[in-house]
């Protein structure tokens, strides 16, 4: 089965799935009212569910029409469990709203008319969300899984032979289940660089056509933001040939360090260059998560925070804790706390990264340093107000004043308190990784601030934590 007929097959399983587990739900939820009698409503709930059958049925279209709205249904290559689960969620609770309204006018004083009590509206829509979430993650399982055993994957090109056009390859390579088959690149470049051999130069741009009708591409990805306008306009026009996909990677540091969003003056459209997302009621709300949760941790954890130092102390010399200067907001310095992980002379000769298998690790400190346990004194920062539990990770004075001279907007992660975790940290770059890649997604997180990617980045963050390996 070719990939276009496997996505519009697997749509079409996706909408029956649905319709089948909300029609579950729904009479699960008929079922939980008439056994469970708390609240008692003042009409009582038929013991057969017969009447109940058209009230089903428009809480399935309603929920499934909502669903087609948000495109529930447009297959994407990829997307967090913690996104799909929030469009689930607000997906059934407008549906469940709708069909509520809808059989309040349709079936009223009808022969369908049937007392639809208030607690199980709520069972329906907490029932709904629940099932449809782990059918769809069952059904994205066996999609990934379809991928990676090599079928119905699409045929897919990359333009460039960049740094871009590398990543885009290497994560082509590295994610099976993303339904890629890469077949070669296409450059107008004369000399190619060394990790381009590794793949098929299947011609130049001005073939493209040709390329795309020979081969039967589905998708062609241009990576090449350094393109100008007049050159992704040739690139696009080459490419245009019936039902094939594509994509341009954008320079995503121009867009981030750009910030811009559409304002207005008095209906004049305005460029709105720079905008800060947390300030006002919001700011408070997220002082607020970060006072409560900082205080719950310290309370439930304070068994482990215990252990932990006794087993410090008796493995090695030194103190327990160690404190070191980090920059916060606004740029100004404060005391960080950590669980000591190396040897009580490991930065005698001044400050630096640390690196995979660092020598000055103890061995309480390897195990603690691979599941971030480390990292939780840093709650005791977050209650007296000097960081927050999401946002950009604090660096060390000396290391600002190098990157503020190396990377533009760079002083900009201190517009926000530095946090326990953050959106560069759940995407793989934390310890000796790229400095001017976590600027990126430091940026993007501060331009993009919201309480659910607060709450996003700590589900991530857990999971990290508990499946990733590669911590040190």
């Amino acid at each position: 089965m070719d990939a276009r007929r496997f996505r519009v097959l697997f749509a079409w399983c996706l909408a029956l799935a649905d319709t089948a587990t909300l029609s579950a739900a729904f009479y699960l939820a008929y079922r939980l009212r008439v056994v469970v009698h708390w609240p008692n409503e003042a009409v009582e709930i038929p013991s057969r569910f017969l009447p109940y059958t058209s009230v089903l049925i428009i809480f399935v279209v309603s929920i499934l029409a909502v669903f087609l709205t948000l495109r529930m249904y447009h297959l994407v290559r990829a997307t967090s469990r913690v996104d799909e689960f929030y469009a689930i969620s607000s997906g059934v609770l407008g549906g469940t709203l709708l069909a509520v309204a809808v059989a309040s006018l349709t079936l009223k004083n009808s022969v369908f008319e049937v007392n639809l009590p208030r607690v199980m509206i709520f069972y329906a829509w907490g029932l709904g969300t629940l099932l449809v979430t782990l059918e769809r993650w069952l059904l994205q399982r066996l999609r990934a899984l379809w991928h990676i055993r090599g079928f119905a994957r699409d045929r897919v090109i990359v333009i460039g032979t960049g740094e871009v056009a590398e990543l885009v390859t290497q994560k082509i390579l590295s994610s099976p289940y993303l339904g890629y088959q890469m077949v070669g690149l296409v450059t107008d470049e004369a000399t190619l660089p060394a990790w381009a051999a590794n793949f098929a130069l299947v011609g130049r741009t001005i073939d493209l056509p040709r390329l795309l009708e020979d081969l039967n591409i589905d998708e062609v990805i241009i990576a090449n933001p350094d393109a100008s306008d007049a050159e992704l306009g040739r690139l696009i026009a080459l490419c245009q040939r019936d039902r094939v996909s594509i994509k341009i990677f954008p320079d995503v540091f121009e867009i981030m360090a750009a910030g811009v969003t559409i304002d207005d003056l008095g209906g004049l459209p305005l460029l709105n260059v720079r905008d800060v997302a947390q300030r006002g009621w919001r700011l408070f709300f997220k002082r607020g998560l970060d006072l409560t949760g900082s205080a719950l941790g310290l309370i439930f954890l304070s068994p482990l925070l215990m252990l932990i130092a006794f087993l410090i102390r008796l493995e090695s010399k030194g103190p327990v804790f160690f404190v070191q200067e980090r920059m916060g907001l606004d740029a100004k310095p404060f005391p960080m706390f950590k669980f000591r992980s190396m040897r009580a002379d490991a930065e005698a000769h001044g400050p630096g990264w640390t690196v995979k298998d660092d020598p000055r690790r103890t061995r309480i400190g390897t195990f603690i340093r691979k599941y971030s346990i480390d990292e939780l004194p840093q709650l005791i920062n977050i209650l007296l107000g000097d960081m927050s539990i999401v946002g950009p990770r604090p660096e060390q004075p000396a290391f600002v004043e190098d990157f503020r001279k190396m990377i533009p907007r760079y002083m900009e992660r201190h517009r926000e308190k530095s946090g326990l975790t953050g959106w560069a940290q759940v995407n793989g770059l934390r310890g000796d990784t790229s400095i001017t890649e976590r600027v990126k997604y430091d940026l993007w997180y501060i331009e993009n601030w919201s309480i659910w990617l607060d709450i996003k980045i700590i589900i991530r963050t857990v999971v990290r934590i508990l499946f990733d390996r590669n911590a040190y």
